[in-house]
């Protein structure tokens, strides 16, 4: 297929907006989607996607980005781990800004904590090589995505007999988090953005359950401003007609059954677990722990640390945020005590941050012109 010019997309933008507004000329109310990936909260705000929509259609973002809903708890503990003298912590970067209870890591890292960035989980494996004196823990944080490679990690570090790598899990599966949304009275969306990169690993089977149970349509959608003005397109169609369906707009690389090797190596290692998600609580079966097999390689099985759990900031609405309640402007903080350089909570930390997406891109930049 020929790629099309700008002017094409600029026309193509133009004529699925128009669609959009005259199906919902007929809505009697305003019309909810929640997008539920944080990279399709930056690219919706970079393409000023939110503005070019009429007025009874809305966007909202909902707890898509993994450094956001990884409660203080979990922060406190990896503060701990690295504080210890036998210790080297590895880590994604956005990780170390992220707030405890207390402080963050980039303070312990001050203070002379051992806390290097990495880029895969599998960098790990040669910090561990090069310190075989050293407990070596990664923080192993996030969705379907990575969890794979983290567990892969686990898997190559004991096929090459690494005793010294470990990970402090905090990996969340999105299903459950849906379903929480939907369980709450507090929460009202028509339709979901699904995640396109969770997608490709889970596959679309796993959210039927939207409309089997919650008549709830959603459309697994890609990170092009096209793709999302079309699976906005495809979400109105199906309310329009009273429908409930999980419709792919990112078939190129999503397809119904996912990523069986992705899964198998996550299944190898992990196992379905009560997880703590911040500004929703505990969501049942919605995290994975490490299963008896790998405990050698479980931090907190081998050295656990109890900590208190962590408390609300005062006038941080970063879990009203996570849940589509509020915008981030309607939380007293944003852009006045909690900026990116002082972060009060993590949604205005991560790149993926819906709050930090609202700072960065205020109102957004409308790419197709008017």
């Amino acid at each position: 297929m020929t790629a099309m010019t700008k002017e094409e997309e600029r026309e193509l933008a133009k004529r699925l907006v128009a669609e959009i507004g005259r199906m919902a000329e007929g809505a009697d109310h305003k019309l909810r989607f929640m997008e539920v990936c944080g990279t399709h909260t930056v690219a919706i705000f970079r393409a000023g996607l939110r503005q070019m929509l009429p007025e009874n259609v809305e966007l909202v973002s909902g707890p898509g980005c993994p450094v956001c809903v990884t409660p203080d708890d979990y922060m406190d503990k990896a503060i701990a781990y690295a504080k210890r003298s036998d210790t080297i912590i590895t880590t994604f970067g956005d990780m170390l800004k992220v707030p405890g209870s207390k402080s963050s890591l980039m303070e312990a890292k001050a203070e002379g904590a051992d806390i290097r960035i990495v880029y895969s989980p599998l960098d790990s494996i040669q910090v561990a090589k090069d310190n075989p004196e050293k407990k070596v823990i990664f923080l192993a944080v996030g969705f379907e995505t990575t969890a794979p490679t983290a567990a892969a990690t686990v898997l190559a570090a004991k096929q090459q007999g690494i005793g010294n790598l470990y990970m402090l899990s905090a990996q969340k599966l999105v299903p459950p988090a849906l379903r929480a949304l939907l369980d709450d009275p507090d929460v009202r969306v028509d339709g979901f953005i699904l995640p396109g990169h969770v997608s490709v690993i889970t596959g679309t089977e796993v959210f039927q359950f939207l409309t089997e149970e919650y008549h709830m349509p959603g459309v697994v959608t890609g990170f092009e401003p096209l793709q999302i003005l079309r699976s906005l397109y495809r979400l109105m169609k199906q309310v329009t007609e009273g429908a409930a369906r999980i419709e792919n707009e990112y078939g190129s690389v999503v397809h119904a059954g996912g990523s069986p090797a992705a899964k198998h190596a996550t299944d190898l290692v992990y196992e379905p677990a009560d997880a703590a998600w911040r500004g929703i609580g505990v969501i049942p079966l919605s995290g994975l722990r490490m299963r008896e097999a790998f405990k050698d390689n479980d931090i907190e099985r081998l050295q656990p640390i109890d900590v208190p759990m962590g408390k609300n900031k005062p006038g941080c609405r970063c879990g009203d945020v996570l849940r589509g309640i509020v915008t981030p402007k309607e939380c007293p903080l944003f852009g006045k005590a909690c900026v990116p350089t002082h972060a009060i909570g993590p949604c205005m930390v991560s790149v993926e941050g819906v709050c930090a997406a609202w700072y960065k891109y205020g109102q957004g930049r409308f790419s197709y012109g008017r």
